[in-house]
């Protein structure tokens, strides 16, 4: 997707968007045979349900037919929240994050998996978990320092309501 077509559907759908109450993520104009896919990605700190992925999609179908945005070819419309797999990119990303485990890449000391504690306008605040039997330890990362990041799945790990109740 050119620059233009990109900076165009984000000026479109972004106010869309934004009355949701959701942040646009990302827009992917791709190939699907004979179609084009376009993708919108939306999240929120409190999550996307799919219920507001169906109502934001009819309401984008409303403003692009109203407009030449995507031209006059047949295009598909997907919206869906990210992936569990996304990488972290932006400071919300890490904030939402708060809690989980990630995989870091960092500059200098290589790889590191450690649990967000806290995060600021600097960095991040994390917990290591201790290897054979040994206890957690605190470690602070610079944002500036971190060259990746992704949340680890965790299988076995309670989450915040579980935990509550």
């Amino acid at each position: 997707m050119s620059t233009t077509q990109s900076e165009r559907l984000r000026g479109l759908l972004e106010p869309l968007v934004s009355a949701k109450d959701l942040d646009l993520e990302e827009i992917e104009v791709s190939r699907a045979g004979r179609r084009r896919m376009l993708r919108i990605i939306v999240d929120s700190d409190e999550g996307v349900e799919l219920d507001a992925c169906a109502e934001l999609s009819r309401a984008i179908s409303d403003k692009l037919d109203e407009t030449d945005a995507m031209g006059d070819e047949e295009y598909v419309l997907e919206v869906s929240s990210p992936g569990a797999d996304r990488p972290l990119t932006e400071h919300r990303h890490y904030v939402r994050a708060t809690g989980r485990l990630v995989k870091l890449q960092l500059h200098e000391d290589g790889e590191l998996v450690a649990r967000i504690l806290s995060v600021d306008d600097e960095g991040l605040d994390l917990e290591v978990p201790g290897v054979k039997g040994r206890k957690p330890t605190a470690r602070r990362v610079a944002f500036p320092d971190i060259v990746k990041a992704r949340v680890e799945i965790e299988f076995n790990r309670k989450d915040k309501k579980e935990e509550e109740a």
